[in-house]
């Protein structure tokens, strides 16, 4: 773990600023600088894209992950990088082409509650090219263990230039038009620095001949663009769906819950920077001793530190809503806590999806994507019309639930190996004693200082008996390295 945990480390601090700039934005800049319907419509279109990317650019940034490792030589890696460049090409040009003839149809039909989409509906399609062609060149980076600069460019730089655009957007020298415009250039922006520095890491000779295993590559990448757009439909149709059922307002009021929530995925996001090319060069050795303990590793250090993030942000919920001082936003409340669940078991699952995407059943990872995506569209259906967003959230950790443990009970069965171990219920009876404990205290001071005294509290509880019960040997080891230096 010691490549991993050097790297997530970084990658964590990084998040944590990403997170930390976007959260000033999401909670601060967007809901008093831009209108909430154009908060909502941004939030739409981003959502929309990341739900098309995985088809644009045909699941290469996964099959680059999957097969780099297993070619050894130059030119045999030169061929397979070349091809991952232009695969996406064949899809997007075509498809291109057919949306031009039936734009003004697709435009209609996304736009019959809130006529506001209609003439952005094509900035989908540009945007998805952008964060698509991104994610090829980040994997180009990460099998070259290089996964720190790639994850700035991803976090910081555009919640960076978002902020920028935003008070550009108060101070007037933009319009709330002209933002949403800017935001896709800024994706463009990061696409080109990012390409930049993924030929620096390589730089491979362009050859136009195909690897030998094309249609194995093929096969996968087939699999991997269903199964990655039925986790896109998991992670973004929430965000596409209540546009068409409820006023894209609701949306930004949404977005706002989600945003909170998403704090405690910032330990699996970075951890997988680096876990998942490990875990792809394992599996392609046959080390399963080694993958069983990544696996066990990963799922016990994420939930220790993701149980931390949800006792913080669910016991202070109520005072960050007074700080943010907009009172429609409080109809997200629910949103954070049930969103924050589903999170929390998406950490106990560890590198269980690298697994599966990884390994021979492959295959089985795509059925299970089509099944969630396809379960939580009519559960969205359903929920959002009877008790709106809260309704989406809901179908999310329905879903999350289900297929987390269909996916562990399958791992087992294939594997023989599963990611618990008695340090796991020693950590869930800590999250749940804690959150009980402090669940009806409320402090009658200014938020900020309420959310300082809590959160000191809570942390130094919940640090305390980590280290008393030794729960992740991995993270004291590291906490007490840490200031040992100091």
């Amino acid at each position: 773990m010691g490549i991993v945990l050097k790297q997530s480390f970084t990658n964590t601090i990084i998040l944590f600023l990403g997170f930390g700039i976007g959260g000033i934005n999401v909670l601060f800049l967007y809901t008093h600088f831009l209108h909430e319907d154009y908060f909502g419509l941004i939030t739409f279109l981003l959502s929309a894209a990341n739900i098309i990317l995985p088809l644009l650019v045909f699941g290469m940034q996964n099959t680059i992950v999957k097969f780099y490792s297993s070619y050894k030589t130059k030119e045999a890696q030169d061929n397979f990088l070349t091809v991952t460049l232009l695969i996406p090409l064949v899809i997007i040009i075509p498809l291109a082409l057919v949306g031009a003839l039936i734009y003004e149809t697709i435009a209609n039909w996304i736009s019959v509650e809130n006529p506001i989409i209609k003439n952005y509906t094509y900035l989908i399609f540009i945007v998805a090219i952008f964060m698509g062609y991104f994610e090829v060149f980040y994997a180009w980076t990460k099998v070259h263990m290089k996964s720190v600069f790639g994850n700035f460019i991803k976090e910081i730089f555009p919640r960076f230039c978002t902020s920028l655009l935003l008070f550009a957007v108060f101070l007037k020298w933009l319009t709330n038009e002209q933002f949403i415009y800017g935001v896709v250039i800024v994706y463009g922006i990061s696409t080109l620095i990012m390409m930049l520095y993924a030929f620096g890491v390589y730089k491979p000779t362009l050859k136009f001949k195909l690897p030998a295993n094309m249609k194995e590559i093929l096969s996968f990448s087939i699999y991997i663009i269903v199964a990655g757009s039925a986790a896109g439909v998991l992670l973004e149709i929430d965000k596409f769906m209540i546009p068409q059922m409820e006023k894209i307002a609701q949306v930004a009021y949404y977005s706002v819950g989600i945003y909170i929530a998403s704090v405690i995925a910032i330990p699996t996001r970075a951890m997988q920077q680096i876990t998942i090319p490990i875990t792809a060069k394992d599996m392609n050795a046959n080390n399963i001793v080694e993958v069983e303990k990544l696996y066990k590793q990963s799922s016990i250090n994420l939930l220790v530190v993701g149980g931390l993030f949800f006792l913080l942000i669910n016991l202070n919920i109520a005072d960050m809503y007074v700080l943010i001082n907009k009172p429609q936003f409080t109809k997200g409340i629910w949103v954070v806590f049930i969103i924050s669940l589903s999170k929390l078991m998406e950490l106990a699952l560890g590198t269980g999806n690298a697994i599966l995407v990884n390994s021979n059943y492959y295959k089985i990872f795509f059925y299970l994507s089509l099944a969630m995506a396809v379960t939580v569209i009519f559960l969205n259906k359903w929920l959002i019309s009877l008790i709106g967003i809260d309704g989406a959230a809901l179908a999310t950790l329905i879903v999350v639930f289900i297929y987390s443990f269909v996916k562990i009970f399958y791992i087992k069965a294939k594997l023989k190996i599963q990611p618990f171990e008695l340090d796991t219920i020693k950590i869930l009876a800590l999250i749940s004693i804690v959150y009980a404990g402090f669940y009806f205290w409320n402090l009658p001071f200014h938020p900020i200082v309420n959310i300082g005294i809590k959160s000191g509290i809570i942390v130094f509880i919940y640090a305390f008996f980590v280290n008393k019960f030794q729960i992740s040997k991995d993270i004291t080891s590291l906490v007490f390295k840490y200031f040992n230096r100091k």
